[in-house]
């Protein structure tokens, strides 16, 4: 009867989408990968629709795991622990594998178009590790963030370290690339958006008694922070005081600063 319902994935599908590991494949196809059952789970919960879903490939003690498979028929194909590991591109697959389809959404020229209540965008300038984008992705939706924008030198949001720190959230806030920071940034500015630049030098965030209405708040490389084009152009440059203990440690973690920073921005 499983076999019936759900038959064996064959070679070619494994070959095909065990591609997804790389960048170009990924933008080639418009789909990623995502491994693990939480994550799969938190994906096929957020996804707009059923179609997002490209396929499942489950290992067949993992079929029970799957929450309302009975609607997912025809996408769910079974592997054998060798194919998972293929497809998950490690040593240690986890059984469950899910290959969906990247956001379709609108960019910038949307988010600008914003005028009813507070607007706040996060964007990334060269954050380059994709653990740190996934986490920053999660925290974003957790808070209520609009839209994330990322310019160029940051981590593909769909690699699959981005995807399994995002837990599931890449489909619950719009985000989207642009090639260049800051004449995106510019065009927001001009649009009424204030641009508030993390910086080691800034004004202490905590002393902004109230935020613009239509804001971004941009979050630079891991080690050298917010590029120097960006900073100029700012209205604001803003820092995270360190505590009367922690002058030792040169900087926070890109992830962590944005947490910080959002739970003022946003509950405050």
């Amino acid at each position: 009867m499983t076999a019936e319902l759900y038959p064996h994935a064959a070679k070619g599908q494994i070959g095909r989408f065990a591609k997804l590991q790389q960048k170009k494949f990924r933008d080639r196809e418009g789909l990623f990968l995502a491994e693990g059952l939480r994550t799969v789970t938190e994906l096929l919960r957020h996804m707009p629709d059923n179609g997002y879903l490209s396929a499942l490939f489950v290992e067949p003690d993992q079929l029970r795991n799957i929450p309302h498979k009975e609607h997912l028929r025809g996408k769910i194909f079974l592997i054998d622990p060798e194919e998972g590991k293929r497809l998950s591109g490690t040593s240690t697959a986890q059984g469950i594998v899910g290959v969906f389809a990247q956001q379709k959404g609108p960019g910038v020229q949307t988010v600008s178009s914003v005028s009813e209540g507070k607007t706040l965008v996060l964007a990334l300038d060269d954050v380059q590790d994709p653990g740190n984008v996934g986490t920053i992705l999660r925290t974003a939706a957790w808070f209520g963030v609009s839209a994330l924008l990322c310019g160029p030198g940051t981590a593909d949001r769909y690699n699959p370290k981005a995807i399994r720190a995002g837990a599931g959230s890449v489909f619950c806030l719009n985000h989207y690339s642009v090639d260049n920071l800051q004449r995106e940034l510019e065009q927001m500015q001009r649009s009424g958006f204030g641009i508030f630049c993390s910086s080691l030098q800034g004004r202490d965030f905590r002393n902004y008694d109230a935020r613009p209405d239509r804001m971004v708040l941009v979050i630079g490389n891991e080690a050298n922070g917010v590029s120097k084009p960006v900073l100029r152009m700012a209205d604001h440059h803003i820092t995270i005081p360190r505590g009367i203990t922690g002058q030792g440690i040169e900087s926070l973690n890109a992830a962590v600063s944005t947490g910080i920073f959002l739970a003022k921005l946003t509950l405050f």
